[in-house]
């Protein structure tokens, strides 16, 4: 080794004419530093830009816009841009002048508050989220109103249900303290007694039968032991089609664990309505989607209470618990010239042999517009709406979402819509006896991807509700008001893209309201009666997305009535009996972590001691038999 390199220091650099060479410090070895990447230093202020112009491009012109999701994104990732923007240029600033003389410091300081002046008008003056999108075309009701009380829907908001704190969380909306069983009960009870009129659940069902009856040509006469109820759930986050559920194993799977499906909590007080309070044998009720997959945490909430409910879905397999189902011999006919050469539909099991069916939809935004009641029988087919079958393909059936909105259908009003023939059905839209949706969480788009609703009342809350009816077409116009007045860009206007839908999406509940006589033209006669539908129900919008008045609330006509409830989480309500020398006590299953307490007397010093039996669930109560121990005993409940 020569001088020079013996006395060449080891962090210092040689040059051969070439290029730099850096010497590490440890092991003496020549390092050759990399290049930069300059498009990694740009990355983030390229993407605050970005943002930046995205936000004002589509904003400005339409404030409404700041509320959309994609712009609740763009937003902070915008402000943070404009941030470091007005801080760059006010540290330079300030540079600048420090760097004269010290008799300019004053002058530093001066453009400082300036330049954070500056920032905050900035700031403020970003245009505001405006919540209230455009009001859709107002026109007088449509159609025939159907129910008891004609045109009632009925809506129960109760925050109180959900507490969640969203996707990515790691806590699970379907859980016990993600949802609260005890008020989801409460909000359905309350649903139930408002559409029928009654002030209990036992004759509120039987006022709902025997007004289903009575209107189809029955008799005027309620629920009969053995006729058989199916419950048309939306499994679409849970679809068979796709990977979001483990076909053997039944679990979700990451990332799709936060896509949100009918929620446990709503299913299982459906269940315990009909099979407590209506008295229908658990054997006599089904329960699923045929397009899906039945996922653990449903079946696992439900299945142990109601162990004789058939529970069906896509695959059913074996030993899983759930049902197969497969196709009865019942046609289902399109009306349409456009399905004449395509293969002939027939109605999965479950619905075929139903004397009854409840929809029980989900509040969800759609690339049509909504899924609702209307959209949930897309899945009331064995067959994916394009055509697809299970394991077979996709075959040449009647693509459906051929006459949607923005997926090939005509974007205004007057055009043939497959869902008003789903609708009509007489085995199908025809045997539903109760219309239901599933507001607690809703879903942004078809996966159900769920965000807090901005709008008044929920304030950056979930949507925590329910909506219920006997009229398809008011609820599903209801529905429609809320969602179109929340997501204005997948109600009335294709995502991403600037074009809009025209009325479109609303387009199936004119031709529904007006079945016997729609303006395309179409011969409405699914079940080929030879007659066309008659009307389905009312439809129209209502005055104001604040007051949420339709014309029967404002006396203004026949149309909609919207019937606005709370629910709160119910107190314990204890019932006693005496059986010989022992008393009974019961309270409501759903409140779970009561504690019973009893005392020998009442007073301002009363002793309370802890009942420590465990309670036995005797229906939907739980029950604790306790043995009499003096001349008087007094209970109580306790959270």
């Amino acid at each position: 080794m020569d001088k020079a390199t013996m006395d060449t220091p080891r962090n210092s650099r040689v040059s051969d004419g070439s290029e730099d060479q850096h010497f590490c410090p440890q092991t003496g070895r020549v390092v050759t530093p990399r290049a930069r990447s300059r498009w990694r230093t740009w990355l983030l202020p390229g993407a605050g830009l970005a943002s930046l112009l995205w936000f004002l491009v589509r904003v400005l012109p339409k404030p409404s816009r700041a509320a959309y999701p994609c712009q609740r994104v763009a937003f902070p990732i915008a402000s943070g841009f404009v941030l470091w923007v007005a801080a760059l240029l006010g540290s330079a600033v300030a540079w600048r002048k420090a760097r004269a003389p010290r008799v300019a410091l004053w002058r530093a300081c001066l453009w400082l508050i300036a330049a954070g002046a500056g920032l905050s008008f900035v700031v403020i003056n970003l245009p505001a989220p405006q919540l209230a999108a455009d009001p859709a075309p107002a026109h007088p009701p449509l159609g025939e109103a159907k129910g008891i009380f004609p045109g009632r829907v009925v809506w129960v908001h109760a925050p109180e249900a959900t507490d969640w704190a969203g996707m990515g969380s790691g806590d699970r909306w379907y859980r016990a303290f993600q949802t609260d069983q005890s008020v989801v009960e409460e909000m359905l009870s309350k649903a139930v007694h408002s559409v029928a009129g009654q002030s209990n659940a036992t004759a509120a069902w039987e006022a709902i039968f025997r007004y289903f009856n009575r209107t189809h040509g029955r008799g005027d006469r309620g629920y009969q032991a053995g006729e058989k109820i199916a419950i048309k759930i939306n499994l679409t986050a849970c679809n068979a089609r796709g990977e979001q559920v483990d076909p053997v194993t039944y679990d979700k799977k990451s990332p799709y664990v936060d896509w949100v499906d009918n929620s446990p909590q709503m299913t299982l007080a459906l269940l315990r309505q009909l099979v407590y309070y209506a008295g229908v044998s658990q054997a006599e009720i089904a329960v699923g989607d045929p397009t899906g997959m039945f996922p653990n945490y449903l079946y696992t909430r439900l299945q142990p209470e109601f162990p004789d409910v058939i529970y069906f879905d896509n695959y059913g397999r074996a030993g899983s618990g759930r049902t197969r189902t497969e196709f009865s011999t019942t046609r289902f006919d399109w009306s349409t010239p456009n399905a004449a050469s395509k293969l002939q539909d027939y109605l999965p099991v479950p619905f075929a042999e139903a004397t009854y069916i409840i929809n029980f939809a989900i509040l969800k935004g759609h690339s049509c517009g909504t899924t609702v009641c209307a959209k949930n029988n897309y899945g009331s087919l064995l067959r994916c709406p394009d055509g697809y079958l299970r394991d077979q393909g996709t075959l040449n059936y009647y693509n459906m979402h051929d006459t949607l909105p923005g997926s090939g259908g005509s974007t205004n009003l007057g055009a043939y819509r497959a869902l008003v023939d789903l609708m009509g059905h007489p085995q199908l839209g025809g045997k539903t006896v109760f219309y239901l949706v599933d507001g607690l969480y809703g879903g942004y788009y078809w996966e159900g991807r769920p965000y807090k609703w901005l709008t008044a009342p929920f304030n950056n809350d979930w949507p925590s509700s329910l909506f219920a009816s006997l009229d398809p077409v008011a609820i599903d116009s209801v529905c429609y008001d809320f969602l179109r007045n929340e997501w204005p860009d997948i109600v009335s206007g294709a995502a991403g893209v600037s074009s809009r839908r025209g009325e479109g999406p609303q387009d199936h509940l004119h031709e529904a309201a007006l079945a016997n006589n729609p303006a395309s033209g179409s011969f409405y006669d699914p079940g080929k009666t030879g007659s066309r539908l008659p009307s389905l129900g009312v439809h129209e919008h209502w005055n104001n997305p604040i007051d949420k008045q339709y014309s029967r609330n404002l006396g203004t006509g026949a149309g909609i009535e919207l019937v606005a409830l709370t629910a709160t989480r119910p107190a314990p309500q204890l019932v006693t009996r005496k059986a010989d020398n022992q008393v009974v006590i019961s309270w409501q299953a759903s409140l779970t972590n009561c504690q019973l307490q009893s005392a020998a007397q009442l007073g301002p010093t009363t002793t309370w001691s802890d009942v420590n039996t465990t309670p036995v669930r005797v229906q939907d109560r739980s029950t604790v038999t306790n043995p009499i121990t003096g001349a008087s005993q007094f209970y109580r409940a306790v959270r």
